[in-house]
């Protein structure tokens, strides 16, 4: 129903699942709560995703692995991707939403530790913005008019913050396209 953007309504949730209403009610409290559940399930698959990505020597490849994942996540999953997103729906369990940006503070962190990044730049903003260009690339290419092949700018442009952030051009380069080639495999359609 999410991917032919049906409206979906507690009649047609039950139409369309067999149902009962009042499974809908005892389960999730009515159509707010299967939103809700919805909208975290979301969140749960990106968390999950993350947790697969290996964690090496390099916070930068890390980082930029990191976003890689983001995005084959919401090319796997575009309808429910577009649904995390939605602000009109709360989420059941924030701090496990908020855990989706924490593996990315956590290896912006560690780029700050080994130097490749200037200690003045702050670890969450840098996590923020990287989300940013992941977000940016998936909503564009999943449901924009941009094609597949939008995607190869995604290193240029992580490259770009983080060496704006303060890792030196060459290793960033290096780092960022490990990082990108790693998982890039993810990015074609199954």
């Amino acid at each position: 129903m999410l991917r032919t953007r049906e409206p979906i309504t507690l009649r047609s949730l039950v139409a369309a699942t067999g149902v009962s209403t009042m499974a809908v009610y005892t389960h999730f409290g009515g159509m707010d709560g299967v939103w809700k559940a919805v909208r975290q399930e979301g969140f749960t698959r990106l968390e999950a995703r993350f947790a697969t990505v290996t964690i090496s020597a390099d916070p930068v490849r890390d980082l930029t692995a990191l976003v890689v994942a983001y995005v084959a996540n919401a090319l796997d999953h575009p309808d429910l991707y577009r649904v995390m997103f939605d602000a009109t729906v709360d989420l059941e369990d924030l701090s496990a939403a908020d855990a989706t940006l924490e593996y990315l503070v956590r290896a912006a962190e560690r780029a700050r530790a080994a130097d490749r990044f200037r200690s003045d730049n702050d670890r969450l903003e840098l996590a923020t913005q990287s989300w940013v260009i992941g977000h940016g690339l998936a909503s564009l290419v999943a449901y924009g008019p941009l094609p597949r092949q939008t995607l190869d700018f995604g290193a240029p442009m992580l490259t770009a913050l983080f060496v704006g952030a303060g890792d030196q051009p060459a290793r960033c380069r290096r780092s960022v396209a490990r990082g990108w080639g790693a998982s890039s495999t993810r990015f074609v359609r199954r």
